[in-house]
């Protein structure tokens, strides 16, 4: 029976409650034990459904899907080394996020609710209100005054309720908070549905290598959801025996907003206040990540290592993919950034395994800048 954990006081709860925190306020894990036949799998379409039996959904009918995932995992050579590269910035709204949109709004819709609020940089926003949208959900989503126009008009145009917030990204997510008092909180970084999603990030890269595990994987950490995500999916597998190793998790932030980064090298036991400047790499600048502890306690067990890149090398990696003919964001673009970081000590022997994580039309104001010099 899958059950909801607090990680901060062990407490428990029924998967079938639309709750999303725990009474004492620790965030919730999900317990959860995924059933993998690898000849049904094969047999299925490829979307992330394919994975049917490791997501909490109890009903297919209640499944929200626009047949997304199973992207392609494409060779690309960067500082002349060979790495697989999972093209998720093609997802239906331009983002990885609609992995974990697509199994919290499902879950969402089993538990009957009819109403949702989430906060967002835009993307993570996009992805709830196209979901909810689908579903005939209503809602809400609040987002940073100055988050991308694009964003912004995305969001409306899914018929989501925008409400644009003064101050910081932390200060937006205080908003959604008190509002999400009242109603269901379909967080990325809250809820715990949404790295069911994720983790089938996980799931594909494996099965695309023939059901094994790549040695390193390179992902942006702002509110850590695609790295959590892959670290649930990766221990998934290796528990029911479908991949022999955990792969080593690198985690990327940009150098004006590295709060982990930080953590991780100083030892830290809890997130440190930082100062934050303006990055181009909107998605990852989260000050106070609500997991922050629990991301850094995947990437020390995977025995893996935290990366920062400055905004130079955030706009030299983003030319450097667009000019070789893939669109992709600025954040997407410091994950590339850190990897070609990465690649400077790597063996050359090593199976790298990254993401194109966000589409560049999401970010045509900041596109304009930096291409335009």
């Amino acid at each position: 029976m899958a059950q909801l954990i607090c990680g901060k006081c062990d407490a428990t709860y029924q998967a079938d409650q639309p709750i999303w925190r725990c009474d004492c306020g620790g965030s919730l894990d999900l317990e959860f034990k995924p059933v993998i036949e690898k000849k049904k799998i094969a047999s299925r379409k490829p979307t992330m459904w394919r994975y049917r039996e490791a997501l909490p959904i109890a009903e297919d009918s209640t499944a929200i899907s626009f047949d997304e995932g199973f992207t392609p995992l494409l060779e690309l050579e960067f500082n002349g080394k060979p790495v697989l590269v999972k093209q998720d910035h093609i997802f239906q709204t331009g983002s990885y996020k609609d992995r974990g949109a697509a199994v919290l709004v499902s879950k969402a819709r089993e538990l009957g609710v009819t109403e949702v609020v989430e906060d967002s940089s835009g993307n993570a926003g996009s992805a709830i209100a196209a979901y909810c949208a689908l579903a005939g959900i209503k809602c809400h989503v609040y987002v940073p005054e100055k988050t991308s126009p694009g964003k912004l008009a995305q969001i409306k145009s899914y018929g989501a309720h925008l409400h644009l917030i003064s101050g910081s990204r932390e200060e937006t997510s205080e908003a959604a908070l008190e509002a999400a008092e009242k109603i269901y909180y379909a967080s990325h970084s809250w809820n715990p549905y949404f790295f069911q999603g994720t983790k089938t990030f996980a799931y594909e890269v494996c099965e695309q290598l023939g059901w094994r595990s790549p040695d390193i994987v390179i992902l942006p950490v702002g509110n850590g959801t695609l790295l959590l995500g892959a670290s649930i999916g990766f221990d998934e597998l290796k528990s029911v025996g479908a991949i022999d190793k955990i792969p080593k998790l690198i985690a990327v932030q940009a150098k004006a907003c590295a709060p982990l980064y930080e953590m991780f090298r100083n030892g830290l036991n809890e997130t440190p206040s930082i100062s934050v400047y303006n990055t181009v790499a909107e998605g990852i600048a989260i000050a106070e990540p609500i997991r922050g502890e629990q991301i850094i306690e995947a990437v020390v067990k995977s025995k893996g290592d935290f990366l920062i890149v400055t905004e130079d090398e955030i706009g030299k990696s983003l030319m450097n993919v667009c000019q070789r003919g893939f669109y992709i964001e600025p954040t997407a673009a410091a994950t590339i950034a850190g990897l070609e970081k990465y690649l400077l000590d790597s063996s050359g022997d090593e199976l790298i395994v990254t993401a194109f994580t966000g589409h560049g039309l999401k970010s045509t104001d900041k596109m304009m800048k930096i291409t335009t010099g």
